[in-house]
């Protein structure tokens, strides 16, 4: 599966990097593939290319503000979860994608 996922928090600091590395872990961990698009307190950083986002299988927004461009994924299967839930929990996140896009 071809991940592409945005992640962005409050401050804009930890939280949206920690959970752009437990992402990527747990994608590769599960052999799919995946590129993360971080939202901090820098900027946009990794952005996705329009490439990245036509060769997705999936978006995942992580997040707990909004998230900018979303506008660039209209008509792609997005799924929306709180930023908090991606840091607990990576591999059942992309575990319970992939069950739900097989099912289809």
């Amino acid at each position: 599966m071809n991940i592409v996922a945005v992640t962005a928090c409050t401050a804009g600091i930890a939280h949206t990097y920690i959970v752009a590395e437990k992402l990527q872990k747990a994608a590769e961990e599960l052999g799919h593939n995946i590129k993360v698009e971080t939202q901090g307190s820098a900027g946009i950083e990794n952005e996705l290319t329009a490439e990245d986002i036509q060769n997705a299988d999936v978006v995942i927004y992580t997040h707990d503000i909004a998230i900018r461009g979303e506008s660039r994924f209209k008509g792609k299967k997005i799924v929306d979860v709180p930023i908090s839930t991606a840091m607990k929990q990576p591999k059942s996140l992309i575990t319970t994608i992939e069950k739900k896009l097989s099912a289809k």
